[in-house]
């Protein structure tokens, strides 16, 4: 069985690490590069890199950060925001990211997952969903937002994931938009839904509070990896206290202790 991943996520505004509940409210949480190197040493198995202002400032992801942080890092990294085109991944594959997170600029076109596929691989495609409850009219009762969560859309979240995976994205970055920053755990239902209708990995995103909510997402929700930030950056739990608790209950993991 293959190892679950345990990733810190740097959420990134005009270069620093920021933390929020709901996409709002944000607080500095640190040096994105002095974090990055800090989690490489901790035994993260990836960190994530999302520069959350960029769509909505209309901007490329900060270039010189991204390098930064991959120059101070040995493990696979993920970029998102701002990213609209394959020139822009292909810049951010220059600068070290391994995998490369597409959110609001594949729902405007939904063909820029396959032609990134088609020229990158489906292994550096990401497919980021921020996804919020709307029991109205569609099927998961999860709708799809963008512009980092601030624009909703009608499109359903288990059906947009469906079509990602055929389009090649080669996994998903879940976020419940209820859930995060609240510490009160993933959203399972969720990450259940899409864990169980797609075969690419699943990111569980969105509540992480305590190292048992990772084990409930992974064993519960079907999960891949799970990613969390507010639990790492302010020091409440480290990385080995999480992996420490998936061993006890027999999830297998990187020891890197």
């Amino acid at each position: 069985m293959l190892s679950k991943r345990v990733i810190p996520c740097l959420d990134v505004h005009d270069g620093r690490t920021v933390k929020g509940i709901n996409f709002v409210d944000l607080i500095d949480a640190g040096d994105p590069v002095e974090q990055a190197k800090l989690y490489n040493d901790l035994g993260a198995d990836e960190i994530c890199f999302l520069d959350i202002s960029a769509t909505n400032e209309g901007r490329k992801t900060l270039f010189n950060i991204v390098s930064k942080v991959a120059e101070s890092c040995f493990i696979p990294l993920t970029v998102g925001g701002g990213i609209k085109n394959n020139m822009d991944i292909n810049n951010l594959l220059k600068s070290g990211a391994d995998k490369v997170s597409i959110n609001s600029a594949a729902v405007f076109k939904p063909s820029l997952i396959k032609e990134a596929s088609d020229s990158f691989g489906c292994q550096c495609i990401v497919l980021a969903i921020d996804a919020y409850k709307d029991h109205s009219n569609l099927k998961s009762g999860y709708n799809v937002s963008t512009h980092g969560g601030k624009k909703k859309t009608d499109i359903d979240a288990l059906e947009w994931a469906i079509e990602a995976e055929k389009n090649g994205a080669g996994e998903i970055l879940l976020t419940s938009m209820n859930a995060d920053g609240t510490k009160l755990g993933y959203d399972i239902e969720l990450t259940s839904k899409i864990s169980k209708e797609v075969r690419i990995p699943v990111i569980a995103s969105g509540g992480a509070g305590k190292p048992i909510d990772m084990v409930n997402v992974l064993k519960k929700g079907n999960a891949s990896a799970v990613l969390a930030a507010s639990i790492f950056h302010f020091g409440i739990y480290s990385i080995e206290n999480v992996k420490k608790e998936m061993l006890r209950y027999r999830i297998p993991v990187r020891k890197t202790w």
